[in-house]
């Protein structure tokens, strides 16, 4: 199929145009960006991790003072849009699910569901991983306490401080960021959860994320990651990080629900070594977004 869009449909499960306009001018999701999503692989014909995605939805739209989804009606919508996209030939592709508060003038909700091929990075991200910088996100680690208006845990539609530390990464010759809080610890990346890879006490391999209390959004690919780790011996945990844990780490990749595991090599223009663990921790996150199957 052709780069695009090439799927829409509307949370009733009607098929759109996707040539055609679907937002009012004055949606909130375009004028104030208040509103969630959910992106989700779609492999082998199906989406990856469905549950969560729904799960982590529905936390999102309860921080943000939404009506809870209606999830059947998302399924469905889901449903259709993935049909539609199957028997038109489509194979894995980033199935998005948005929800805003609607428009300024009726905000009774806007939702809907989209398909699109997979970004032309994802590939190579994937293949051959990526130089990342380190970034002071502004915020401490304990940001989140007391501070609910933050909406650290919510997966909202206002990614402009993100996709704007992506530009300032691509600026300086890095292709992603790690945020680092006004503390010194590692929080996470713009559209990614940082995993590291170590040994533990007792001689186990380990894997090593921050804690979900930071003011940081908790990762479904991460934490079905873990879920198939543990099964196959792994320590796995929540842990504070800073960046020299990252320079000492045994692996370090940004995971996420459509790149899946990029591995760090170049960390603030600093080559790290490679990683003993890379085929493997890749395997793990491939059984880990069709552990739900």
């Amino acid at each position: 199929m052709a780069d695009g869009l090439r799927v829409v449909v509307s949370l009733d499960g009607q098929l759109r145009d996707p040539q055609a306009p679907l937002l009012h001018a004055d949606d909130l999701a375009a004028v104030r960006g208040d509103g969630i999503f959910e992106t989700l692989l779609i492999r082998h014909g199906r989406p990856c991790l469905l549950d969560a995605h729904l799960g982590r939805l529905t936390h999102s739209a309860r921080l943000m003072d939404l009506p809870e989804p209606d999830l059947p009606q998302w399924r469905s919508a889901v449903r259709v849009a993935v049909d539609h996209w199957v028997a038109a030939g489509g194979g894995e592709a980033a199935l998005r699910l948005v929800y805003s508060r609607g428009r300024e003038s009726d905000p009774t909700g806007t939702a809907y569901a989209t398909i699109s091929p997979l970004p032309a990075r994802v590939a190579e991200v994937r293949r051959s991983g990526v130089a990342a910088l380190t970034l002071d996100r502004g915020l401490a680690s304990d940001a989140d306490d007391g501070m609910p208006w933050l909406l650290a845990g919510a997966k909202t539609l206002s990614y402009a401080v993100n996709m704007a530390a992506l530009r300032h990464a691509e600026r300086h010759g890095a292709g992603d960021v790690i945020f680092v809080s006004t503390d010194g610890h590692v929080l996470e990346g713009p559209r990614s959860t940082v995993v590291i890879a170590g040994t533990s006490a007792d001689g186990r391999p380990c894997l090593l994320t921050p804690p979900p209390w930071y003011p940081i959004l908790r990762g479904t690919t991460q934490q079905a990651l873990f879920e198939v780790a543990r099964n196959k011996g792994y320590d796995c945990d929540y842990e504070p990080l800073r960046p020299s844990d990252l320079l000492a780490a045994q692996g370090v990749w940004l995971v996420s629900s459509i790149t899946l595991a990029a591995r760090v090599h170049t960390l603030d223009g600093n080559p790290l070594p490679p990683s003993p663990l890379a085929d493997e921790f890749a395997a793990l996150v491939d059984a880990a977004i069709t552990s739900d199957r």
